[in-house]
């Protein structure tokens, strides 16, 4: 009878420790030991590191524990130490960079990465083993199970978008949102710096992209078309020191920031700083509504592929990403057709349309991109026409795009507006303005990135997918949140978990203590 209770409580234990692993997103595997047992993280616990370039894993962790359980551990290098979180390496099987082990012993923590990338998604799934402090009540004893984890990335590019042309959005909030992409165990972070209505970026070169370029007289009132403008000076920019900062500070969270300049339409602001880049010679104005329109860069002049040479040198010299996105996306042809220089181009290149005009830009653009070592992203646009020979295509309007790209050899980023678009309305009934569109939660966690129609060759180039956030209704930070979050956590799992581990009903389960970790971390999200 002895036996048989022992028995009963070590299942039992296994049963509540399991419920404790709440980890978003989803683990390869968690296995627990079969006598079950916990470890306590206490101040006097230090942090070691087995080997060099573990600091930045080390000091997230540290500043976690300091913002939310009010103490900082010890970090020490080398040597063994019982009841430690130790950081080290070790040669894991993945084709990807990230993979990691964890496990969680009466001995201690012991993280290993195939790579310090690896060895920081270990002390994310480690946070996420960590109890969530409640508001008001005393801090928790910081106890974990006994549990071994092993865990890797399903794709190469893990993606969140942020528009800070249509609304701006100060240096502080950016490195919050860094740090929520980090905590997703994310890696990229797609920064889309210029728009019709506010050239966001500083370039030495040419001050009025910012002096004029940077801001404008107003902004449409509700939705498109709207009820008015409310005739305020609207606008901000960041100085390339700020841009130096931001990238440095993702850089140590492992997140590549891929900065996009606008071209050739969506130009608005970049016309009105220097007239003459477009088809008419203006005059121009920083755009004060939502929608596309017809004035574009001109594709006949080649002071305008000198100035976004000069603007993407400037560009380069502040992004180590290799990639540089160049839109493309919602270019009107219309100046062009009536533009002498535009058609005068198309004769000489025997160029037979417009799109082939688009076509001639864009390869033009990324010979220079492909010049500095560079590669070159643009929205599916720049299919037509002709796909520039290098190019990685982002998929927004739809899936084909995608498709399209991979069957021609070429990398793609999966982003469609059906699943990625996290500007859509998350409620049937919201309760604020949005662009339109419904996206629930388990619209987002059910995509698939990897078309069916693709082979298993064709489908090597699927990258990953992006989640989208334009903000043309989206004043404010805490508005930002509210639409990206729970969202985000789905959009993690489809990027990182392995595509037969998913589950949603699962997932929700999980969903609901990274739903206290969201209050804990103070951010607006949608319930």
């Amino acid at each position: 009878m002895k036996l048989i209770t022992s028995l009963l409580l070590i299942l039992l234990s296994c049963s509540v420790f399991a419920q404790e692993v709440n980890i978003v997103p989803k683990p390869s595997e968690v296995n627990f030991p079969q006598i079950a047992g916990s470890l306590t993280v206490k101040p006097t616990t230090p942090i070691v590191l087995a080997g060099s370039g573990l600091e930045n894993a080390a000091n997230f962790l540290n500043e976690y524990f300091q913002r939310f359980y009010g103490f900082k551990l010890e970090v020490k290098k080398g040597g063994s130490f019982r009841d430690a979180i130790t950081l080290n390496y070790e040669r894991l099987d993945n084709d990807i960079a990230g993979a990691y082990i964890l496990n969680v012993t009466k001995s201690g923590i012991y993280i290993a990465g195939d790579n310090p990338e690896g060895a920081f998604y270990g002390v994310q799934s480690l946070i996420q083993l960590l109890p969530v402090p409640v508001a008001g009540q005393a801090k928790p004893v910081l106890t974990m199970p006994w549990v071994s984890i092993t865990d890797k990335p399903r794709f190469e590019y893990r993606g969140l978008h942020l528009d800070v042309g249509r609304h701006f959005f100060p240096i502080d909030f950016l490195k919050k949102y860094i740090d929520y992409i980090a905590l997703h165990k994310m890696n990229y972070f797609h920064w889309h710096l210029t728009e019709d209505q506010g050239w966001r970026i500083e370039i030495k070169k040419y001050p009025n992209l910012t002096k004029v370029g940077a801001y404008r007289d107003g902004t449409l009132i509700g939705r498109h078309p709207g009820t008015g403008n409310d005739h305020k000076r609207y606008g901000g920019f960041y100085t390339q020191a700020q841009v130096k900062e931001i990238v440095a500070y993702a850089g140590k969270r492992f997140i590549t920031v891929v900065p996009e300049i606008e071209m050739p339409g969506h130009a608005a602001a970049a016309l009105a700083s220097y007239p003459y880049l477009g088809c008419t010679g203006g005059p121009y104005k920083v755009i004060e509504s939502w929608g596309v329109f017809e004035d574009v860069f001109c594709a006949g002049n080649d002071s305008v592929y000198s100035f976004l040479q000069n603007v993407l040198s400037e560009v380069m010299e502040l992004f180590p990403s290799p990639y540089i996105h160049i839109g493309g996306d919602e270019c009107p042809k219309e100046s062009w057709k009536k533009c002498p220089k535009c058609q005068q181009r198309m004769k000489d290149n025997n160029l037979k349309d417009e799109h082939e005009l688009q076509s001639y830009f864009v390869q033009r653009m990324e010979k220079f991109i492909n010049s500095k070592g560079r590669k070159m992203i643009g929205w599916d646009e720049i299919l037509e026409g002709g796909l520039a020979p290098n190019a990685t295509v982002m998929s927004w309007r739809g899936t084909e795009g995608g498709i399209a790209a991979a069957k021609q050899n070429h990398d793609a980023i999966m982003t469609p507006g059906s699943h990625m678009y996290l500007d859509h309305a998350q409620k049937q009934n919201e309760d604020s303005i949005t662009i339109g569109g419904y996206l629930p939660l388990d619209t987002v966690y059910s995509y698939e990135p990897v078309p069916a129609t693709l082979s298993e060759e064709e489908a090597k180039h699927i990258l990953g997918a992006q989640g989208n956030v334009w903000t043309e209704y989206m004043k404010n930070t805490r508005k930002v949140e509210y639409m990206v979050f729970p969202r985000l956590a789905a959009l993690s799992e489809v990027l990182w978990t392995q595509k037969d581990k998913k589950d949603f009903s699962d997932f929700k389960k999980r969903l609901e203590v990274q739903l206290k970790r969201y209050e804990l971390w103070k951010v607006n999200f949608a319930r």
